[in-house]
């Protein structure tokens, strides 16, 4: 019997924003993405359920963000 690779951790972005403090509501991070005004990798990311992982870079408002790695934990990004 062989173990299965772990997927790696994901957070959604509009969570992600909401757990970091950038944005304060679920629903000011909806209005942020949705409106075009959050960046992933370079590119206009309007979608608020999609999935970050390790690696992924967000700017907002002046600020960029790197998703690191998960720890041994097992919390997510």
């Amino acid at each position: 019997m062989t173990d299965e690779p772990k997927s790696p951790s994901t957070i959604c972005l509009d969570d992600y924003l909401k757990a970091c403090g950038i944005v304060q509501t679920g629903g000011q991070a909806k209005l942020v993405i949705q409106s075009g005004l959050v960046m992933l990798n370079g590119i206009v990311e309007t979608r608020r359920r999609k999935k970050l992982v390790a690696g992924d870079r967000i700017q907002f408002d002046g600020q960029e963000i790197l998703i690191e790695e998960d720890d041994e934990s097992g919390e997510d990004v």
